[in-house]
């Protein structure tokens, strides 16, 4: 029985062996052939084309961006390396320019109110909350948009007026929409902790960074004013709902559940978002 185990076992090494023997033997008779056409090609041939690769004009050029950071020379460079850093702020800062300082804050606050008081978790979605609150501002703030266009940007881009002159011209409009809609209590607050000796006599004496926090504030308060009226209604709803549930002995039914129809369908009924957005531009002074 051994002997015939080990003769198995040679006769596989052997067919291993003479196996690894064919495949060398084929490897180097391909390594001996050549390619047909191979000994046509030269050295010089492969030099005229890449001479002619190079000479070939590239069909889309792509622009070579190179950045360097050099010491400034004079006055002038370092000044426009500032006002690039400055503009540079200003775009990452877009965003929260545009919700603090324009009807953005409140007219979000309320339609999240709206979406509270109806019940619905998620409906209508964030996106859509925020893309029609984005709209209303839009909407909203059109009167004071076209006063920057005329009195800043068209100046500035036919070369009237320069850079400083353009921002006191757009920074004007978007100050007196904060003090149409700043409330007085908030703004002496915050002159009062920003700490001058003398109190100022005029609007233009106030300055900006006292009155943007005062106008957020008083945007704040607001929101949450209209907020509490359009959730008594619905809050009545739940109220009445739950008594019943009370009274019929259903106490472990959400009243949640049962008066989320009736909440949409009085909404619906009343044309409700047609009233909510109505009294969201007519609080800015839009139509009446």
């Amino acid at each position: 029985m051994f002997q015939k185990k080990q003769n198995r076992t040679f006769s596989h090494v052997r067919f291993i062996l003479l196996a690894f023997a064919v495949f060398f033997a084929f490897q180097q008779v391909a390594a001996q052939q050549t390619l047909p056409g191979r000994s046509a090609i030269t050295t010089e041939d492969d030099a005229r084309v890449s001479s002619i690769q190079r000479e070939a004009p590239t069909p889309f050029p792509i622009p070579s961006i190179s950045l360097q950071i050099d010491p400034a020379q004079n006055r002038t460079q370092l000044g426009t390396g500032l006002q690039i850093l400055i503009v540079l702020t200003i775009l990452s800062l877009a965003p929260s320019i545009l919700m603090m300082l324009t009807s953005f804050t409140r007219t979000l606050i309320v339609l999240g109110f709206v979406r509270k008081a109806l019940g619905t978790q998620q409906e209508p979605s964030n996106q859509i909350v925020i893309g029609l609150a984005l709209f209303i501002t839009f909407f909203t703030m059109s009167p004071v948009i076209g006063q920057i266009y005329n009195k800043s940007v068209k100046p500035y881009t036919e070369n009237q007026i320069d850079h400083v002159e353009a921002y006191n011209n757009a920074i004007d409009p978007i100050r007196e929409f904060m003090f149409k809609h700043a409330r007085g209590s908030d703004l002496e607050m915050f002159i009062a902790m920003e700490g001058n000796a003398s109190r100022p006599r005029s609007k233009s004496e106030i300055s900006t960074l006292s009155l943007i926090p005062a106008f957020i504030t008083s945007e704040l308060r607001t929101a949450f004013q209209m907020g509490v009226i359009i959730y008594l209604p619905f809050l009545v709803i739940d109220m009445v709902v739950s008594s019943i549930l009370m009274s019929m002995g259903m106490m472990m039914l959400p009243p949640a559940m049962i008066s989320m129809p009736f909440k949409i369908l009085l909404f619906v009924l009343v044309d409700g978002w047609n009233l909510v957005i109505k009294s969201i531009v007519i609080s800015f002074g839009g139509f009446s």
